[in-house]
């Protein structure tokens, strides 16, 4: 019965990837960059050395049933340099208004995160943001999706694993180092919630009970359920070739019991905020890093998609090498 769920799950995923890549050439969206890469690479990280002069502004209250999260999506640590060579925009303020449940309840089944979406959004007020929108040869419909973290496409993030949109939006991809680190996130002890998932499940970083139930076993670091598939991609038509080694999403698959969390990340375990157990997600160290599914129902305060300033190209700064670009535009 697990199998055929997680077989359904994933059907569902890649199925829903391709109607939405329909749903945008029906739409004319914004057109797609061109890339043919089918290797990993390093990410080229920018220093988190910067210190923004716009201060950050989030608030957090709960409010008939609901939990409330406002700001302005400035980061509360230092960031890198943006505009940088991988990314051309820089970060202004927005206007996140996120809300969640305070009781959330999971379905029967998961939903995946859509593009456009947020997964959730960190106690600083910056949403968390995976997906990466960059398609094998720029076909939305694809179900050739680049990983964002892979290093295939350079998007230029800083040491917190975060970026910039063309709306000035500062957004994470993996680990918050930087929020971690001004949290006291250690193997030590059990992870501070680090944000809300939009299903209002909270979201824990890295470190759990050993003993899901209890503090009694310790604490360990929480490792995710997926593992890069074998054998090589077809080259077919339009599909890239190449050995599976994390440079699409769809090179991962989930296994089940190689870890310790489910397919979307997470489980029922107890923690310090609650003792008598709950759902909670966990970011992790391996890939998803931020989860893709819900085990809930993500509210629509956490679709992202037109919601953020204007559209504005910026400039890569200076120093940086000069590339030929190309463009497919969505017909």
């Amino acid at each position: 019965m697990k199998l055929v769920s997680i077989i359904v799950f994933f059907s569902i995923f890649f199925a829903s990837a391709i109607t939405v890549g329909r749903d945008h050439r029906e739409r004319k969206g914004p057109p797609t960059r061109y890339h043919t890469a089918t290797q990993t690479k390093p990410i080229k990280l920018e220093p988190s050395v910067i210190r923004l002069e716009n201060s950050p502004s989030v608030t957090i209250e709960k409010k008939g049933g609901t939990r409330i999260i406002r700001s302005n999506g400035i980061p509360n640590h230092l960031v890198g340099r943006f505009p940088n060579c991988g990314n051309p925009h820089q970060i202004q303020e927005q206007e996140h208004n996120f809300i969640v449940p305070l009781r959330p309840r999971k379905n029967n089944r998961p939903t995946p995160l859509k593009p456009g979406m947020a997964f959730g959004v960190a106690i600083n007020g910056v949403p968390f943001e995976p997906l990466a929108a960059e398609w094998f040869k720029g076909n939305r419909g694809s179900v050739w999706r680049y990983e964002a973290l892979s290093g295939a496409v350079q998007l230029g993030p800083d040491e917190s694993y975060a970026h910039v949109q063309p709306g000035g939006k500062y957004h994470y991809h993996g680990l918050p180092e930087a929020l971690m680190s001004k949290e006291n996130v250690t193997s030590e002890t059990h992870s501070k919630v680090i944000g809300w998932a939009a299903d209002g499940f909270p979201i824990y970083s890295l470190y759990g009970y050993s003993n899901k139930e209890n503090s009694k076993d310790g604490i360990k670091e929480l490792k995710s359920s997926y593992q890069l598939k074998s054998g090589k991609r077809s080259s077919d038509g339009d599909n890239p070739g190449g050995t599976y080694d994390g440079t699409f999403i769809a090179d991962y698959e989930y296994r089940e019991g190689t870890g310790d969390l489910d397919q979307c990340n997470g489980l029922f375990v107890s923690t310090p905020d609650f003792t008598n157990g709950t759902y909670a997600y966990f970011l992790t160290s391996r890939w998803p890093f931020i989860p893709r599914c819900f085990v809930g129902k993500p509210d629509e305060s956490f679709n992202l998609r037109g919601q953020n300033r204007p559209r504005v190209r910026g400039n890569r700064p200076s120093d940086c090498p000069q590339k030929r670009r190309k463009h497919k535009e969505q017909n």
